[in-house]
This record gives C-alpha cells, sequence and structure tokens, in this order.
C-alpha cells in the first residue's frame, strides 16, 4: 500500500444537462492505493459538519459518485476517481467521508468532454452513469 496525502477534493455530478465540480474544503485527507488486484484507491477527506447532510444524502442516492482529487501537492494534476461512499462519520465537531473506487485513467478534459457528449446525447441519472462506465 502506498499513501499520499490529499491536498484537494471536488465532486462531479451531472445538473441540469451540465457537468458541475463541488470543491470540498478539506481540513486534512489521505489517499490509499491499495496496490490490490483490483487497483482499489480509498479516500479519507477530514472536513467541516457542514456537509454531513450533502454527504449522507450522496452515499443514499447514488451507487456511484465521480470525484477529482489533487494528491501530494496542489500544483500537481488532478485524477478522477469512480468510487462508492462507504462511510460517512461525525468526530467531534468535525467529520470525515470515506469513499472507495478505482482511478479513471484520462485526464479532466477528456472525462469533462465524454460526460458533455453524453448529457448532449440525452442521457441523464443511471442511465448517463451506466454509459459512462461503458465507456471507460
Amino acid at each position: 500500500m502506498k499513501t499520499f496525502k490529499l491536498k484537494r477534493l471536488e465532486i462531479i455530478e451531472e445538473k441540469e444537462e451540465d457537468i458541475h465540480l463541488t470543491d470540498i474544503p478539506l481540513i486534512d485527507g489521505l489517499t490509499i492505493n491499495r496496490e490490490d488486484e483490483e487497483n482499489t484507491w480509498l479516500i479519507e477527506a477530514y472536513i467541516e459538519q457542514a456537509y454531513l447532510e450533502f454527504f449522507k444524502n450522496l452515499q443514499e442516492e447514488k451507487d456511484e459518485v465521480l470525484i477529482q482529487v489533487k494528491i501530494t501537492k496542489e500544483s500537481n494534476s488532478p485524477a478522477t476517481f469512480l468510487t462508492s461512499i462507504i462511510g460517512v462519520n461525525e468526530i467531534g465537531s468535525k467529520m470525515n467521508v470515506l469513499f472507495k473506487g478505482s482511478i479513471v485513467d484520462k485526464q479532466k478534459d477528456k472525462i469533462q468532454e465524454m460526460l458533455t457528449a453524453l448529457v448532449e446525447e440525452g442521457y441523464q441519472g443511471e442511465e448517463l452513469l451506466e454509459k459512462f462506465k461503458e465507456l471507460l
């Protein structure tokens, strides 16, 4: 296993036929490459509790969540992951969110182009997610 400092977290969502990035301000965080057969990564974001309902709703509504992170330093290129939220935990007056998923080996622009094209073709919701996974 390899562990990296999580420097930035954005949630990628389709809203009103457009791709929307929600920047989540971090207090701290880790990204762990488990180096297993499935190429699984764990991402932990330690954040303000103001995001508790946002992440609980996201966990209930979506089986898979597309996220974009920066690892180690802000100047690094972002990495995109297809994840599941495996935990949303209150920790005193703060909270953490645990994601488990796989890295997407495409650059941000290509991901956004692909998602935008699918939305323009009329895909949305679960159908959009399924079609996107087919193309990866």
